[in-house]
């Protein structure tokens, strides 16, 4: 029989030693793999899965569709704002009890500070609506839709400085890297519109020069076509979804059919998902080139709906313009909206500093509520109001009649919800008499975090995503459902 080189090549190729010997090396080269890419071999969904999202369909049927997250970064006070505390009157300059002050971890800020004297709020507290729920005088548009809110005085948290307390409230982890709940939702559900993201980020101007970093919205190790997308308050407020000068639309589509090509043929050959998020990534800053300067022109708004919102509302970027583009993005049907306002971090100055927070946040939040409900959008719609953590019942820095100022407080603070499946004219949770510890219904992180999966239609417990080796959720290994708050 000749020498026949094609058959050698294949005789060779199937001999049991090098099978084996090629198998190692492929073994090798997917570990190898994973340790590079851990996305890989995860199951993670394909394109073509996205918009249904990894669960197809929710666990339950859900009682929201969307989320609204006002996010108050820096830690509002909630003895000035939210939980009445008239005991604490009597014990105005008083040290703080030892006993008291040892139950709680106080900042690295007031390690030389010797006195702690406890101060009341200076701002007067009244009940409103039929609920009669107790708020400051500093909050008189919010108290207009006192009945809509579900008020939630117990929250608690494990963080205490404000990088590790904003990532444990959109993470679920102090450490960054992990996926934010938006991420997750995008993940679990997929998206609604199929040209705009299904999760957007808003950071308002002007709050103040709090540190927000990305990790809050981040996809961690999600595929990161899930990750949030920033709007700014520019010319493009995305950043690298125009056209460059002298490429027509036609030329763009044209480009990205070329870079689509390729990417599959990367996709077959080495099965990343992450190549599919870049398909995806770039389809949907094609789509969104015609979509985005329309959902942010408030142009053809009426002019009754502006004057609610306030003047700051005509100012691109303000927290009551992100307000509006964030009622806007509902209407879209865009899944998750993130508003973040910086500034609520008061260590000194606090009455000052707190005044200016709510005049540039209480007329804007209450309009939320009232355009939402006006558009039959709440019904659907959760819409949630807090920060990172509270603030100290005892002053940081020096005290006097007309000032004062509050240290970081993780034992208790107010976060409230609204709109979709949530009890309305509710308050819930119950902090002792300097409102420094929990006392009945604490809610932790991770509760709150279950309980907002609950009414997207989400069990927290079962959507995970398998990474090195663990399957990691949201809500982490704990976390329960605050039932009492459902309607």
């Amino acid at each position: 029989m000749p020498f026949n080189p094609d058959f050698h090549h294949l005789r060779y190729r199937k001999t049991r030693r090098n099978f084996f010997k090629q198998s190692t090396l492929g073994l090798g080269a997917l570990a190898l793999g994973q340790l590079i890419n851990p996305l890989q071999a995860t199951g993670a969904p394909t394109a073509n899965a996205i918009s249904d999202g990894f669960l197809g369909s929710p666990h339950f049927a859900p009682k929201a569709k969307r989320v609204i997250y006002l996010f108050q970064s820096g830690g509002p006070s909630q003895l000035e704002l939210f939980d009445y505390k008239p005991a604490l009157e009597k014990w105005h300059g008083q040290e703080i009890p030892a006993a008291l002050k040892s139950t709680q971890r106080n900042s690295g800020m007031v390690t030389d500070q010797s006195t702690f004297p406890l101060v009341p709020s200076i701002f007067e507290f009244e009940q409103h609506g039929q609920s009669g729920a107790w708020m400051s005088e500093l909050l008189p548009h919010t108290a207009t839709v006192a009945d809509d809110l579900c008020v939630i005085k117990s929250m608690y948290t494990e963080a205490i400085n404000h990088e590790p307390a904003v990532v444990f409230m959109q993470t679920g982890s102090q450490i960054n890297g992990r996926p934010s709940i938006g991420s997750w939702l995008s993940y679990g559900l997929g998206n609604s519109n199929e040209n705009l993201p299904a999760f957007v980020v808003l950071i308002s101007k002007g709050g103040g020069a709090q540190p927000l970093s990305a990790s809050a919205w981040g996809s961690g190790f999600l595929p990161s076509y899930h990750q949030g997308i920033p709007f700014r308050a520019a010319k493009d407020p995305v950043l690298y979804l125009n056209n460059p000068d002298g490429m027509s639309r036609s030329n763009r589509r044209e480009v990205l059919n070329y870079i689509e090509a390729l990417n599959q043929q990367q996709f077959e050959r080495w099965g990343d998902p992450e190549i599919e998020s870049k398909i995806n990534q770039y389809e949907m800053a094609y789509r969104m080139q015609l979509s985005v300067p329309e959902v942010v022109d408030v142009s053809k708004e009426p002019k009754h709906i502006l004057e609610m919102y306030g003047d700051d509302v005509h100012t691109p970027g303000s927290y009551a313009a992100n307000c509006l583009l964030a009622r806007r993005l509902a209407q879209q049907d865009v899944k998750f909206i993130q508003l973040y306002h910086m500034g609520w971090d008061q260590h000194g100055g606090l009455p000052n500093g707190i005044r200016k927070q709510t005049q540039g946040t209480d007329q804007a939040t209450a309009a939320l509520i009232k355009d939402l409900k006006q558009h039959g959008l709440l019904d659907d719609t959760l819409v949630v109001w807090g920060g990172e953590f509270g603030r100290t019942s005892f002053s940081q820095g020096k005290l006097t009649a007309t000032d004062y100022g509050r240290d970081h407080h993780p034992g208790c603070f107010t976060m409230w919800m609204a709109g979709a499946g949530v009890k309305a004219g509710f308050s819930y949770g119950q902090t002792d008499e300097f409102s420094y510890n929990v006392v009945k219904d604490g809610v932790h992180v991770h509760d709150f975090q279950a309980t907002l999966m609950h009414l997207m239609g989400i069990d927290h417990e079962r959507l995970t995503y398998k990474y090195q080796g663990r399957k990691f959720r949201l809500t982490d290994v704990h976390g329960t459902v605050v039932r009492d708050i459902l309607s």
